[in-house]
């Protein structure tokens, strides 16, 4: 089951001087408003494609950016793009090569969204390197939104995606590592460094959304966290704009982080605005302990205007636009 989907020109005749004085006043006024329109839509065309991304991942965006340059479009770009760091196994934290959960087993979480607002997210899922594109599938070859576990799993043999083994050589030997004294302490910028989130608008400005992690090493097995869960972890609106979220994703879930965000810019704030709106909400809670974890939120809109903003020192976007790929340093609460 897929998803899909004041011109008028009058002849005037027999009118007086003064009429056609007024109407040829009015032409002018409204090609005046014409050429300003015109003007405003081409300045919208010279921001466009623009991509960004969580983290130093130069890799990924220069992928969306290649799709986006040949004319594709934004969800085919997002997918592209994340799918470099999945297949990266010395990342340690998205896709094959990803730090594990207590017992040892890769599980991945990820969604997309695309303009219309059609999304897919997988969840708990092994053996499968590509969850960002296993999510597509959920989003466009089925009547859901999310699929779990063995079930997610399954599907994706379905669709023709091959069975592997995520955990390298080199993530079993830090969680053995681990092991020696089990603690489950996450550290900020390091273990919460696990997640890759991507916005892009295409040359039509439409915007699309994707985020994949495996999620926080050494999890009890079954957590999931913001990424797979629209609005949380991805929220697109192409009325308005998009946001990804990373970080520690149970504080991202209690605030419905990026959907937040996103409804901040429909109220007229700046993507920069709406991102340190969304980490106020965090760290303003009773009780926060937000000194002890990371959030960063990543936000663009509809004119291809972005911000950034996380809770501490440490979190970067990886912006790709006007030809330039760059690695920049977020704005941060603490």
């Amino acid at each position: 089951m897929k998803r899909r989907d004041f011109i008028k020109s009058t002849s005037l005749t027999g009118m007086s001087l003064a009429v056609g004085s007024t109407l040829i006043g009015c032409e002018s006024n409204a090609s005046k408003e014409a050429s300003q329109t015109n003007e405003s839509v081409g300045a919208l065309e010279n921001a466009f494609p623009v991509v960004v991304a969580t983290w130093n991942v130069k890799e990924a965006t220069a992928k969306a950016w290649e799709v986006l340059q040949a004319g594709g479009k934004a969800l085919d770009a997002v997918e592209q793009g994340c799918m470099v760091e999945e297949a990266n196994e010395k990342g340690q934290s998205v896709g094959k090569g990803g730090l594990p959960d207590r017992d040892g087993h890769v599980t991945l979480d990820a969604c997309i969204m695309n303009e219309n607002g059609d999304c897919g997210s997988v969840v708990y899922l092994e053996n499968i390197t590509h969850a960002v594109s296993v999510a597509r599938m959920v989003m466009e070859e089925t009547p859901h939104v999310m699929l779990a576990g063995k079930g997610a799993e399954r599907f994706a043999y379905e669709q023709g995606f091959q069975k592997e083994d995520l955990l390298t050589e080199s993530s079993k030997k830090a969680w053995e590592d681990w092991k020696v004294k089990s603690e489950y302490k996450p550290i900020i910028n390091i273990e919460n460094h696990d997640t890759i989130g991507m916005l892009a608008i295409d040359k039509n400005g439409d915007i699309s959304g994707a985020c994949t992690t495996s999620g926080l090493a050494y999890k009890m097995s079954g957590r999931v966290g913001d990424s797979p869960i629209i609005g949380s972890g991805l929220f697109v609106d192409n009325e308005v704009g998009a946001c990804v979220a990373t970080g520690l994703g149970e504080e991202v879930v209690k605030t419905v982080g990026s959907f937040l965000v996103v409804e901040l810019m429909r109220q007229g704030k700046t993507p920069q605005e709406a991102c340190e709106e969304a980490i106020r909400r965090i760290v303003s809670k009773p009780n926060s302990n937000y000194k002890n974890f990371q959030v960063g939120y990543i936000a663009l809109n509809k004119k291809g205007e972005t911000g950034f903003h996380s809770i501490h020192k440490g979190f970067t976007m990886t912006k790709f636009q006007n030809g330039e790929n760059e690695q920049i340093e977020s704005t941060h609460y603490v």
